[in-house]
């Protein structure tokens, strides 16, 4: 008698995949909702979309049919910012849950990215058109404003609910420029820094801000959970798949660090690093295979 077949449970790293597999088909809310599932395996992240969906309805019905762009963007951000009361979490900055899309839902506080994510998704919903901006040091949300012959944008400080002028943003640039060697004769537009962030580099941004905190508490288990989504994410960046090892190495998992780095000297040989890991590689070697007598 033949053995019943078997199958396994897909895991939240193969969900996750399966999300961002195609860019055509990649659902930035959805995706961003399964990040939570490396803390929260037994999170559903349908019930976390339903619960998106129930209050951009609310607001749906709240908005005239006729209104244009400029109407619904008002109702948008009172609804967004004052009555449901979304806003930056000052006190806890670097608690990871500001990065969980499920948390940010229930008390309201969020980093500038997690925030941007949620009221993209509303504003899409209402009709607007919205893109998250990979700002340096800062996420914003740019709307497109068309009202019958006439275009404009909107850049709004998810953090905040501000929206911000040309000279408010060239002042939040200042730093950056300066500390890039960007001003005088190598002055770069500020439109340059206003391009709208596809939704990989959106998650991207979400995923390395989660794993320079766990990296800064060296909690290493979840470092590697994030560096894994990170890996599947950009599978070109190779310096991804080179973090990756040295979180395996952390945790003894020799074998595979020297496969991750490897795998990053094969493609990155002018890397500045190179030398410095291949000697790592060595040492690796040496500690994770017994040698014979």
């Amino acid at each position: 008698m033949s053995e019943p077949l078997q199958f396994l449970a897909p895991t939240v790293l193969d969900y996750f995949s399966a999300l961002v597999a195609d860019d055509a088909s990649l659902s930035l809310i959805e995706a961003a909702a399964s990040i939570a599932q490396d803390d929260y395996p037994d999170l559903d992240t349908q019930t976390v979309l339903a619960e998106i969906d129930t209050m951009a309805d609310r607001l749906k019905r709240r908005i005239p049919a006729d209104s244009v762009p400029v109407q619904r963007l008002r109702w948008l951000n009172r609804y967004f910012f004052q009555e449901l009361g979304f806003a930056g979490n000052v006190n806890h900055y670097y608690d990871p849950r500001n990065s969980y899309l499920h948390t940010v839902l229930d008390t309201r506080r969020g980093i500038p990215i997690t925030l941007a994510v949620l009221y993209i998704e509303f504003a899409t919903q209402i009709g607007l058109t919205a893109r998250g901006v990979s700002f340096p040091g800062h996420f914003l949300i740019k709307l497109r404003m068309h009202t019958g012959k006439q275009h404009g944008e909107v850049v709004i400080d998810p953090f905040t609910g501000h929206s911000l002028s040309r000279e408010e943003l060239d002042e939040l640039l200042g730093p950056y420029k300066r500390s890039h060697g960007l001003m005088g004769d190598f002055d770069a537009p500020l439109g340059l820094f206003l391009q709208a962030a596809p939704p990989r580099d959106v998650l991207a941004r979400m995923l390395r801000n989660l794993k320079e905190i766990h990296r800064t508490g060296e909690d290493w288990a979840r470092l590697l959970a994030v560096a894994n989504r990170l890996v599947i994410l950009l599978p070109h960046a190779f310096e991804e798949r080179r973090d990756r090892g040295l979180v395996l190495a952390e945790l003894g998992n020799y074998p595979q660090a020297v496969e991750d780095i490897t795998v990053y000297l094969q493609c990155s040989p002018d890397a500045e690093d190179h030398a410095a890991l291949t000697a790592r590689v060595a040492e690796l070697r040496d500690a994770g295979w017994p040698r014979l007598h």
